[in-house]
């Protein structure tokens, strides 16, 4: 018999083995992505605002630009992605397989995702708050009024448990009816299987907008966590997870430099050191990514910067009329700021 050493010796060394496979099979995404010719991106099934299809199968919102501004700066080319719709319990399972590239797809940070499921993430794309949308009918101004109720939540997000954890002193009771799909959370809200819904307070906006009667639709006051929202890549290919990391701080310092998708080439001409280290014509900072000098150009010439992209999927030129407020820039009384570009 095996003495408990040797087992416990022989476990260590297929353990070794197995985390060096995964991590050879994971590095070098870049050169994956540029030898197919396409950014394979995890997205909702439908989510308004953030990620989305049209009847003709184009996709939009805020986590697709992302995804197309890691393809125009590695590829060149924004629309060189193909856009993969993932369930909340798939979403992490398809990134660790090597299905995808980037997940990027209304993705709560947390320790458990970030540390335990070897995921990580690049940037906070979206602060969101979770928050309650109630039917007119209930009546009332706060959800600690109701002493039970039932409440739709979407399955694999962290609401109900946020929930869970704001009611467990208040002696309400309550039923969570769990749901795959935004689509779904609807058809059961409509059909009255619950009078609360609870979520992040911009995917209730775009829920409430594709509900057949929304003024009959209200939020409540309470705001009970915060929810920060971002991409996020396999453990073990650091190029990878720098690339994702500053294609979205390349849309944010972008904003504050007043970079757009239609003044960015008149910007060339700007005698600024920033501007021009951003354009790629006057430093090399760029090549510690593996990347062309023009790669940020190209993301805010094809995709825009990070206001033109909330503006369009969530603000005020889109159905959900979101205001920026904590998702501003620093300078404008908001907390969205990026490392700079040097």
């Amino acid at each position: 018999m095996p003495s408990f050493f040797m087992i416990r010796l022989q476990f260590v060394v297929a353990l070794i083995i197995c985390l060096l496979v995964a991590v050879d099979s994971q590095a070098f995404t870049r050169d994956k992505v540029r030898e197919r010719g396409q950014l394979l991106c995890g997205v909702s099934t439908g989510i308004p605002g953030f990620s989305s299809v049209d009847g003709k199968g184009n996709w939009s919102g805020l986590d697709v630009d992302i995804c197309r501004a890691v393809a125009a700066a590695v590829l060149g080319e924004a629309d060189k992605v193909e856009f993969v719709p993932l369930l909340p319990k798939e979403r992490a399972t398809a990134l660790l397989a090597g299905e995808i590239d980037i997940l990027s797809r209304n993705y709560a940070w947390n320790l458990t995702r970030d540390a335990s499921l070897n995921l990580n993430f690049a940037a906070v794309t979206f602060y969101d708050l979770q928050g309650f949308l109630a039917a007119q009918s209930v009546n009332i101004e706060s959800i600690l009024e109701l002493k039970e109720f039932n409440v739709c939540v979407q399955s694999g997000t962290t609401c109900e448990e946020s929930l869970a954890e704001y009611l467990q002193q208040s002696g309400i009771h309550y039923k969570a009816v769990v749901s795959d799909t935004p689509g779904q959370i609807i058809k059961d809200f409509e059909a009255g299987r619950c009078q609360i819904v609870t979520g992040g307070r911009a995917q209730l906006q775009g829920i409430r907008s594709k509900m057949s009667n929304p003024a009959e639709t209200f939020f409540l006051p309470e705001v009970i966590t915060t929810i920060p929202l971002g991409p996020a890549v396999r453990h073990g290919d650091d190029l990878w997870f720098d690339i994702v990391k500053w294609s979205v701080y390349a849309m944010i310092n972008a904003e504050e430099l007043q970079i757009t998708s239609t003044n960015i080439d008149a910007k060339a001409a700007s005698p600024l050191r920033a501007v021009q280290r951003f354009m790629g014509l006057s430093g090399d900072s760029y090549k510690g990514l593996g990347l062309a000098s023009g790669w940020a150009y190209h993301i805010i010439k094809q995709v825009g910067n990070y206001g033109e992209c909330f503006e369009r999927n969530l603000g005020a030129s889109s159905p959900l009329k979101l205001r920026r407020g904590i998702n501003n820039l620093w300078s404008k009384g908001g907390i969205m700021f990026a490392p700079p570009i040097r």
